[in-house]
């Protein structure tokens, strides 16, 4: 009996598409890493495993739980996020890797976590609170600028780190709840008018002087104007222009668009891309940010059309979710969860093909590492936690 309320309770078409990007994305993690009498290949699919099977014991614990009691804490969950991310950025506290401090340890063990996985959920909560409270005039200007300052300050410390790709993915996030919740088009029409205006004239700092022949300090100073780093510039350049360093800043975006090409429709086969194997597209990125090459290499456009598929049977069952929510706050931390997931598959697939600059931002389910994962599979959890009381409410079984 209680099995079979177990398996009433879950939407099970997209647990199994979780199950199926896992896994997919297990067996391209084995083949990124792949080397012949390598034992460090085995042990990052163990590593990957055991982080699945911790994200799905956070699914199904997340799941359980009311989501209306994750939104009654949302404001503590927030600000608890904050001090994360604030000692990430203290000296001696947070962990710096490949020139970027982004991670802090876990209880004095080799563990690690990133601070910004956990905050996307608690905006994504608090905005789901504010928006969603009964009563509130959204009409007002107040309500357009507490949500600014609750996007603004998170995105401020993670573009500290730096790591402007995961700071890029709460624009989304803002724009898609306050959609939702209903407030005027033409508040939106002006933010994101203004978010276009700011992005032409970031280009237009990294573009002009490198079209002058500037010295190379004063590009770093033009660039510190507008708050990016010397290779966040460098990543801008190349991506306005390809052929402004392809040895360089450039070498992977040159490496992950022939990967993706010479896949054609059926790929070269399963540990068979060269891109790969042969260290073209470096080791350091091929299990994480540049997955979707190495898949889309060996199993060409087959296999990229199954990832694709995938991610959208999760999208339509977690906007169902929304469109089943008992209340506004359900719907809008539906919406939330699914417009982080859309933005991270958009961006992370636009990278790796060219038509986006090569960020930090990892294909969620698929790409290798732990605190992404658990933190995508709790977020899911809480989208499953609305569809259930969508259906079931207070009675669920």
């Amino acid at each position: 009996m209680e099995a079979a309320r177990f398996m009433r309770r879950h939407d099970w078409v997209m647990i199994l598409a979780m199950l199926a990007l896992m896994a997919t994305g297990v067996l391209f993690i084995y083949s990124a890493a792949y080397r012949e009498g390598d034992p460090s290949t085995w042990m990052k699919c163990g590593k990957q495993i055991v982080w699945g099977l911790l994200g799905m014991a956070c699914f199904f614990v997340f799941a359980r739980l009311d989501y209306r009691r994750w939104l009654t804490m949302a404001w503590w969950v927030y600000g608890a996020g904050l001090l994360l991310l604030a000692l990430v950025l203290a000296p001696g506290i947070g962990i710096q890797n490949f020139g970027a401090r982004r991670w802090l340890g876990l209880w004095g063990t080799p563990l690690q976590f990133q601070p910004s996985e956990w905050m996307k959920l608690a905006t994504a909560l608090v905005l789901a609170r504010y928006l969603g409270m009964p009563g509130r005039n959204l009409w007002r200007l107040r309500a357009t600028a507490v949500c600014l300052l609750v996007v603004g300050l998170p995105m401020v410390l993670i573009v500290k780190e730096p790591d402007l790709g995961t700071a890029m993915v709460f624009v989304p996030l803002l724009l898609a709840g306050m959609f939702v919740a209903g407030i005027p088009v033409r508040t939106l029409a002006t933010l994101v008018g203004t978010g276009a205006l700011l992005v032409i004239v970031i280009l237009g700092i990294v573009w002009v002087p490198e079209k002058l022949g500037w010295e190379e300090t004063r590009k770093e100073k033009a660039a510190r104007l507008v708050g990016l780093t010397a290779y966040q510039r460098d990543r801008l350049t190349v991506f306005l222009d390809s052929k402004t360093d392809p040895l360089g800043a450039g070498w992977n975006k040159a490496q992950s668009q022939i990967a993706v090409g010479s896949g054609r429709f059926w790929g070269k086969g399963y540990l068979k891309g060269t891109q790969n194997i042969l260290g073209f597209l470096p080791r350091t990125v091929s299990t994480t940010d540049f997955i979707f090459s190495v898949i889309a290499e060996e199993r060409g456009f087959v296999g990229s059309a199954w990832i694709l598929a995938l991610t959208a049977v999760i999208l339509v069952s977690g906007l169902r979710a929304a469109r089943l929510a008992r209340d506004k706050m359900g719907r809008l931390l539906a919406v939330g969860i699914m417009t982080l997931l859309f933005c991270h598959v958009f961006i992370n697939i636009a990278m790796t093909i060219g038509l986006m600059p090569i960020t930090g931002i990892p294909l969620p389910l698929v790409s290798y590492g732990g605190s992404f994962m658990i933190g995508t599979l709790s977020g899911l959890g809480m989208v499953q936690s609305v569809y259930s009381r969508g259906i079931y409410g207070d009675e669920m079984p």
